[in-house]
């Protein structure tokens, strides 16, 4: 597949361009209700079929069919996402209105960090083709631990990246809106937003490493492994607050999501010396175990309605006061002198953490 410079560029600053929009169009805090939610996603969706369709065109069925193969695994993928998402937010108990903010920069700093990947997968593959082989093993490993571990869930208390973070970065105990870090006292701290932000990030990183071998088991080309996972993320903020509330009816996607990886993983390991599946059938079985999958969940729960996860009883944050908003230093730069003595007199913050 001989992928042009300018196509490249192109698709950057279209990537661009879209997070920019995006980021304008939700530049002031609110809740994101799911009417807006299913619009933004109908957007996305068609942005990510449009270019499937010009691949399509352009390169032949076979490329066309590659670049579906890889969105719909990482499309099907992130909705087990979704559902750590919503765990983060819940434990957090991070304000609905402040949560697009976080979930923009997640996905900003996912497709940086795949992008990576992307890049060290294809020399990896290019070089040693007997990776493949250890790609194949990881995703029938990962099939198989998902199908054990189905019934369990992230638990946010016990991660050891958010232990290390409340350790070595100063943390207030408050949601100064939107803002990731304030200074109060001359010091620079992070607002309970950053953490879970770092957290967000940390788990796209675990889940980038189930999700790209995956896409490469389906094409060698990294153009389309890039553009499949670009076009997938970028739906996934507009896909949380659509779905966040009716995770608990896909009771038997995780299943489903495991016999992908299997299947996947099998199609890369035969294809390396024995047998190459077609494209076609790939992306026959893992949309027709996706879909029977999401069939038989909202099957078993008929009747149940959208339902947030339970908060719990005593938020580990609170929502800063205006006044506290008001009285903060800027962050970048020196405040003046008046304020900086006022703020002396009022006393450091008693819910700090350190």
């Amino acid at each position: 597949m001989d992928v042009p410079l300018w196509l490249w560029l192109a698709v950057l600053g279209g990537i661009v361009a879209m997070l920019a929009v995006d980021l304008f169009a939700h530049r002031k805090a609110h809740v994101i209700g799911v009417r807006e939610a299913a619009v933004w996603s109908a957007i996305w969706v068609a942005i990510g079929l449009a270019f499937g369709a010009y691949i399509w065109s352009a390169y032949g069925a076979e490329f066309g069919q590659q670049y579906f193969a890889g969105y719909v695994i990482e499309k099907s993928l992130a909705v087990d996402n979704v559902f750590v998402w919503a765990i983060i937010f819940t434990y957090f108990a991070v304000p609905r209105e402040y949560q697009h903010r976080v979930l923009f920069f997640g996905v900003l700093g996912a497709l940086i960090f795949r992008g990576i990947f992307i890049a060290g997968g294809s020399v990896l593959i290019a070089s040693f083709s007997w990776i493949l082989y250890i790609f194949a093993a990881f995703l029938l490993w990962t099939g198989y631990k998902m199908i054990r571990q189905r019934n369990e869930h992230l638990d946010p208390e016990k991660s050891k990246a958010l232990r290390l973070f409340r350790r070595y970065v100063p943390t207030t105990d408050a949601y100064h809106g939107q803002r990731f870090l304030i200074r109060r006292n001359g010091l620079l701290m992070a607002t309970p937003l950053l953490a879970v932000l770092v957290l967000v990030e940390i788990t796209d990183v675990i889940f980038a490493v189930d999700s790209i071998p995956a896409i490469f088991a389906v094409t060698d080309e990294p153009f389309l492994v890039f553009t499949a996972n670009a076009f997938a993320i970028l739906g996934l903020r507009a896909m949380y607050f659509l779905l966040a509330d009716l995770i608990h009816r896909f009771i038997y996607l995780k299943i489903g999501l495991a016999l992908v990886l299997i299947w996947v993983g099998i199609k890369m390991m035969l294809k390396v010396d024995l047998f190459y599946i077609p494209t076609t059938i790939s992306l026959a079985v893992i949309t027709t175990i996706i879909g029977i999958s999401i069939y038989l969940s909202l099957r078993a729960t008929r009747g149940q309605g959208r339902k947030a996860f339970q908060a719990p009883v005593t938020p580990p944050f609170r929502v800063a006061t205006d006044e506290e908003i008001a009285a903060l230093q800027p962050v970048w730069g020196r405040a003046s002198q008046r304020q900086a003595t006022a703020d002396t007199d009022r006393g450091p913050d008693s819910g700090e953490r350190r």
